[in-house]
């Protein structure tokens, strides 16, 4: 009988996920092409895949890769924190973002994908959900596989009139379907019917949207009411609420993924709830674009009710930084302020959200979000020799969504492949791709004709 051997160990304090959520101290994790083999104590697995390669150490924190539910790659990233923070609302939109749009390149979308997709790496985040890119989602694929993250990418679809890429459903579908062909379901990068959302999408778009979906095994994913504006829509058009309409015509269901729905009733809530639509929460972009979250923070309500629910990053210019554990620490420090009961949520239910609950919410939890023999190796190794982790933390945990963030991140993995090691990409050239950052954010400015400016002077 042969010995084994693994691609790579991975040693330290292991996270599972698993249902029990069992925390494996002085463990490991075999990699074996880009599954897991096996979880145990280190010194077992040493035993079982000798003389394999190993990375992580006996400090090291082992948990499964985080899971980003809504991201924009394009466009955003060229002018990243340049959008005024003082802005009302909708000038961000229809001042700064569509003229940049108007402009953007196949090259700057692929430039701006792939120093967001570094920068998720980075900070553990190994799959990402692309909230919609306007005109190039190859090129975002493109990205994807250059930095080797897992994630879905979708085509901008909208039949309003005056939004970038609109057009009538036919063409709108057409270019859907074609980009599921591209990237079916399953694969380490694949694509989603992708709507832009709001009331910016007809019943028509809608429900042949829906259809595309649920017959190709796909996700379908738009945006709802970050603000009380889609409501008011909805009510003036049907006579109902955004959701409850979809409901009624049949959109919603487990394959469904919206972005924000910030501002729902009890009959939305309980709608989400019935027919297992998810929900991808951003908390930082709320706060940031003061949409009014803490008026009711509904999401709250969701997973009390045990709704599914994921967290996400969204933009550079909204939610800014791409780094889960940050989005982790701020849902659950919203949760025990707004309920003013401390005792109800907390770090471990952010973790989940970020990690197993994120994978189900988008539909992948048959492969990713946790540690388990069988599943696809994605997995991110923290490092806990810094002097934040000192002394550590009986729960490894707290400390990690408290006082972590992915500054930490030493390694990760995702599909068996060594993305990160000690902090750095290891797929693309990032001191290349910075200079050529700086150059393409110069001229897509000066093309849109955009003005960021500083609120302080510059001198």
């Amino acid at each position: 009988m042969g010995v084994a051997t693994a691609d790579w160990v991975i040693t330290g304090d292991i996270v599972t996920m698993d249902a029990e959520r069992t925390i494996v101290a002085d463990g490991a994790v075999a990699v074996t092409g880009n599954a897991i083999a096996a979880v145990g104590k280190a010194d077992d697995i040493r035993r079982q895949f000798p003389d394999s390669p190993e990375r992580g150490s006996p400090g090291s924190l082992v948990t499964p890769g985080f899971v980003n539910a809504h991201q924009h790659l394009t466009a955003d990233r060229l002018v990243a924190s340049a959008i005024p923070d003082d802005l009302p609302p909708g000038a961000a939109i229809f001042e700064w973002i569509v003229p940049v749009h108007n402009h953007v390149t196949g090259g700057d979308d692929e430039l701006s994908a792939t120093l967001g997709l570094i920068e998720a790496a980075t900070n553990g985040i190994t799959t990402v959900i692309d909230a919609g890119t306007v005109a190039h989602p190859d090129r975002v694929a493109q990205a994807m596989a250059a930095v080797g993250v897992r994630g879905a990418i979708g085509r901008w679809g909208s039949d309003a009139d005056g939004l970038p890429q609109s057009g009538p459903v036919d063409e709108v579908i057409e270019a859907q379907r074609d980009l599921l062909k591209k990237y079916p379901p399953g694969g380490l990068v694949e694509a989603s019917v992708t709507l832009v959302g709001h009331d910016l999408m007809s019943d028509d778009l809608l429900t042949t949207a829906a259809d595309l979906a649920r017959t190709t095994g796909s996700r379908l994913s738009f945006h709802l009411s970050p603000t009380p504006d889609d409501a008011n829509s909805y009510l003036e058009r049907t006579g109902l609420r955004p959701l409850v309409h979809l409901d009624r015509l049949g959109v919603l269901g487990p394959n469904v993924l919206v972005g924000h729905a910030v501002h729902i009733d009890d009959a939305e809530l309980e709608t989400l709830v019935r027919t297992g639509t998810a929900v991808a929460s951003c908390p930082w972009a709320y706060l940031r674009l003061g949409q009014g979250l803490t008026e009711r923070f509904a999401h709250l309500d969701l997973w009390r009710r045990g709704g599914r629910m994921a967290l996400g990053c969204d933009t550079e210019n909204a939610g800014d930084a791409i780094d889960g554990l940050r989005a982790a620490a701020l849902f659950a420090g919203l949760a025990k302020d707004t309920s003013a009961d401390p005792t109800e949520f907390g770090a471990h239910h952010a973790f989940e959200m970020l990690t197993i609950a994120g994978a189900e919410a988008v539909g992948m939890a048959d492969r990713i979000g946790s540690l388990e023999a069988g599943k696809t190796a994605d997995i991110v190794v923290i490092d806990r020799s810094g002097i934040q982790w000192q002394p550590p933390s009986p729960d490894p945990i707290l400390q990690l969504v408290w006082a972590g963030g992915g500054r930490s991140v030493a390694d990760v993995l995702i599909d068996g492949r060594l993305v990160v090691a000690d902090g750095r990409c290891t797929t693309v050239d990032v001191d290349l791709l910075q200079a050529e950052a700086r150059l393409a954010a110069r001229s897509l400015i000066e093309r849109s004709g955009i003005q960021p400016r500083s609120l302080w002077p510059l001198r």
